[in-house]
Formats: C-alpha cells, sequence, structure tokens
C-alpha cells in the first residue's frame, strides 16, 4: 500500500488548500482512511476520517471549515481546508487501513491506522 500526499503549502489566514492523497495497492472496502496532522513538539491529531460507505467524522475545531472527500475511483482522497488559521499549520498526513466504520471511537486515533503517507507541510500565515 502507497500513499502520497500533495496540495501542501503557504497560506496567508483565512485562505484555503486542497490536499490529496493518492492511494494504490488499497481497498477503500476494506476500512477508514482518515487526515492527520502533527506540528512541532505536538502529538499526531486525527482531523477527520470517511468509512467504507461514505460516512464522515470531524474534530471539532474543524468542523465547517475542513471537508473530506473521495473521488468516484476511490482511489484519491482529498482534503479541503478553507478559513484557514495559523494554528493550522502542521505537516499532514493520510492514513489508511482503520476501523470499519466512523462510529467507532477509534476512528481519528491514529495508532489503529496501518498505513500511512510521507506528509505534506501547510505553514498559514
Amino acid at each position: 500500500v502507497q500513499l502520497v500526499e500533495s496540495g501542501g503549502g503557504s497560506m496567508q489566514a483565512g485562505g484555503s488548500l486542497r490536499l490529496s492523497c493518492a492511494a494504490s495497492g488499497w481497498t477503500y472496502s476494506s476500512g477508514c482512511m482518515g487526515w492527520f496532522r502533527q506540528a512541532p513538539g505536538k502529538e499526531r491529531e486525527g482531523i477527520t476520517s470517511i468509512d467504507v460507505d461514505g460516512f464522515t467524522t470531524y474534530v471539532d475545531f474543524v468542523k465547517g471549515r475542513f471537508f473530506i472527500s473521495r473521488d468516484y475511483t476511490k482511489t484519491n482522497l482529498f482534503l479541503q481546508m478553507n478559513s484557514l488559521k495559523s494554528e493550522d499549520s502542521a505537516m499532514y498526513y493520510c492514513a489508511a487501513d482503520g476501523p470499519r466504520t466512523v462510529a467507532a471511537v477509534t476512528s481519528l486515533n491514529a495508532q489503529v491506522y496501518n498505513y500511512w503517507g510521507q506528509g505534506t507541510q501547510v505553514t498559514v500565515s
């Protein structure tokens, strides 16, 4: 399984970015995919995930600003980030092979995901 993120960069506060994750060797029917982020000196935290049925979940501090989606081929995952804030600056990671459903309490727990991309940096000033 290979996950490759792209779309990161520098943006002024209030702006938008769209991250992409290209998945190969992965079957969407196998479990949740999600987006996580890690700022320097902080633990990796879950942002949002999507399950095999298309249901989504979000951490409170991105609700209404960030949106997860995937394309019809189910091989590309996206994260639309709007109204960016300086505290959104972090390395953003795509992950796969999480719980079966976003209803699981672990759907935003990095420890239960088995596959990870290399990350893409987002800097908001």
